[in-house]
């Protein structure tokens, strides 16, 4: 006899009028059991005996289980790129503004429940490896050689690498037909001539780079040549030891498989070279490093001064004469234009300051990272509410998205601290005709990254992997589909010189086509950090739009940010909560929420 048979036999005896004390005790369950038996068989109907079957005490819901849209995006990003494991994916969530962003351990079980990742039992780290890194930039250098760069002709080329140790910024990453001492020391040379000197330098015990281990009496090498004339140390390995360099085996790990393994052969060493290039720019600057705390090597890399590379030229073997000085550097690219001013605003102004001790700069609440090498010189910064460059002895160092508002910069110009900028050199002036439109078409990559004049260039990480249509004027940059449906608007990264310039550029055609309106509008604040909430989903919009007024136009899959009648920017809906509409008070008034 089954289990719900017998339960319902104690049914049947329980209204039969057998005592339930009774019943209880014949089947071996307490009363409670009993009443229990009694009360589902009477709540379930038609259904008979079904309802005396156990049933699941799973919950009926589950409120910090992760969304099903977030599940959907951790997994398509997954599958466009395999080697992101949990802890780059939480990163890229955060930068796409997706609010409460998951565990790394709520990620790895998504990707085991999809089979998108095999489980596995976590390695435990070995005792005796001792984790170290230099303090600040340019101290130490590691260096190495790396093969399996293979060409068309069947031949197997090599690789001269270096990484700085604090930043991890690839100094050095040059193709050579020959792991010789010369061509060691040739791509040395040129890295020594672009970034300046380290105080140290880490090898094995290569010969091309000491004569340690060579026959005879060990001599000097030309390596070890360089570095005497530079006041290089130059520190050796124990031999056997491959975790001393770890930094930069970990990086030749990465160079193969990601570059390496899945491309093939090389036309010749010109083509490899171009493309480890292409592929090191996206490294150094873009990709976040998990050992850096999600940062990307390019936010902690400063190179040698210049003035101090003047006191302390770099000193080159006369066998290495081919290497030439690098170019001076070019002046100062204009600033990109601003929305156009209202009554009111102001433009870009200007600051001078002094790096602190720490390296560490603070300008109302911005941080700008020089590096201790920069400690006590004197910058300027030129600031608008898109892009502040940083200019040392006139010549730009480096620009960085602005995250100053309005009010920042005329709080600065009240104090006296700063002085209204003056247009630069070749600044675009007044407002473009048509017949100065410059079109390009280009493919997002997986990021959100554009090439533009010889730079990258942040579309959206909306737009990855689609072919979009770019509309420059020197002060706008708008974005186009495949129907010429403005997608999005921007400040123009290029000068209006710059613009027809552009490599695949064309004269622009008719004024793009305005994106329908959608079922649902609603109008928001952007908070002093740059961003809002619409309909459960954080919207990222940057500083520069901090205190203004956006309308957000929501569809189906998408959410348009429009301020007055430009659009902003586009970015996936992730959620499918609703725009609620409420009444908000005595005059019955509609809000959008």
């Amino acid at each position: 006899m089954s289990v719900v048979e017998q339960r319902y036999h104690a049914v049947m005896e329980v209204a039969a009028g057998v005592a339930v004390t009774q019943v209880a005790a014949r089947y071996g369950v307490s009363r409670q059991s009993v009443h229990a038996w009694v009360r589902k068989y009477e709540e379930s109907g038609l259904a008979g005996l079904a309802g005396l079957a156990d049933r699941s005490h799973r919950p009926v819901s589950c409120p910090h289980r992760i969304a099903g849209e977030v599940e959907a995006v951790v997994c398509e990003l997954r599958r466009r790129h395999p080697g992101w494991g949990p802890r780059r994916l939480v990163h890229e969530l955060e930068r796409r503004g997706i609010v409460p962003v998951p565990s790394r351990a709520t990620i790895y079980r998504v990707l085991v429940r999809n089979g998108l990742i095999e489980p596995g039992t976590r390695r435990r780290s070995r005792s005796d490896y001792r984790r170290w890194e230099r303090s600040t930039a340019m101290e130490l250098w590691q260096m190495d050689i790396v093969g399996g760069v293979l060409l068309a002709g069947g031949s197997e080329c090599k690789m001269v690498t270096g990484i700085d140790d604090h930043s991890r910024f690839m100094v050095i990453a040059k193709v050579v037909e020959r792991a010789t001492a010369r061509a060691v020391c040739l791509a040395f040379g040129e890295a020594l001539l672009r970034f300046g000197v380290p105080q140290e330098v880490l090898t094995d015990n290569g010969k091309q780079f000491t004569a340690r281990f060579g026959s005879g009496r060990p001599g000097e090498t030309m390596f070890d040549r360089i570095c005497r004339e530079n006041g290089i140390a130059h520190r050796l390995t124990k031999p056997r030891s491959p975790t001393t360099t770890g930094k930069i085996e970990r990086f030749h790990q990465t160079l193969r498989r990601e570059l390496l393994d899945g491309s093939d052969p090389f036309a010749d060493l010109v083509a490899a070279q171009a493309a480890v290039d292409s592929w090191l720019e996206d490294y150094n600057r873009m990709r976040p490093h998990q050992s850096l705390d999600m940062a990307v090597p390019a936010s902690r890399f400063v190179p040698r001064p210049r003035a101090e590379q003047d006191a302390l030229p770099v000193v080159l073997p006369a066998r290495l004469d081919l290497l030439t000085p690098p170019a001076p550097p070019s002046p100062p690219e204009p600033a990109p234009a601003a929305w156009p001013l209202a009554e009111g605003e102001i433009g870009a102004i200007e600051v001078e300051r002094v790096v602190p001790t720490s390296g560490n700069l603070s300008l109302r609440g911005q941080q700008i990272w020089f590096g201790p090498a920069l400690a006590g010189m004197s910058v300027s910064l030129r600031i608008d509410v898109n892009r502040l460059h940083v200019l040392i002895g006139g010549a730009r160092h480096k620009t960085l998205p602005s995250k100053l508002s309005g009010r920042d910069l005329k709080a600065l110009l009240a104090s006296g601290d700063a002085r209204q900028a003056g247009p630069w050199a070749d600044d675009p002036g007044p407002a473009e005709t048509t017949s100065t439109v410059v079109e390009v078409d280009r493919t997002v990559n997986a990021v959100g990254y554009v090439g533009l004049g010889g730079d990258k260039v942040l579309i959206g990480w909306p737009f990855a992997g689609q072919r979009v249509t770019l509309r420059l004027d020197g002060r706008v940059l708008q974005v186009l589909d495949e129907q010429r449906v403005l997608q999005a608007t921007l400040p123009s990264p290029l000068p209006a010189s710059a613009c027809g310039r552009l490599q695949g550029g064309r004269p622009g055609g008719p004024p793009p086509l305005l994106p329908p309106p959608a079922e649902q509008i609603a109008e928001r604040t952007v908070s002093s950090t740059g961003g809002f909430m619409v309909a459960g989903q954080k919207i990222q919009l940057g500083r520069g739009h901090a205190r203004q007024v956006v309308t957000a136009h929501l569809d189906e899959t998408s959410i348009r940010i429009f301020q007055g009648t430009d659009l902003i920017t586009t970015v996936p809906r992730v959620t499918r909560k609703e725009v609620v509409v409420r009444n908000s008070g005595e005059h019955n008034r509609r809000k959008i929420v």
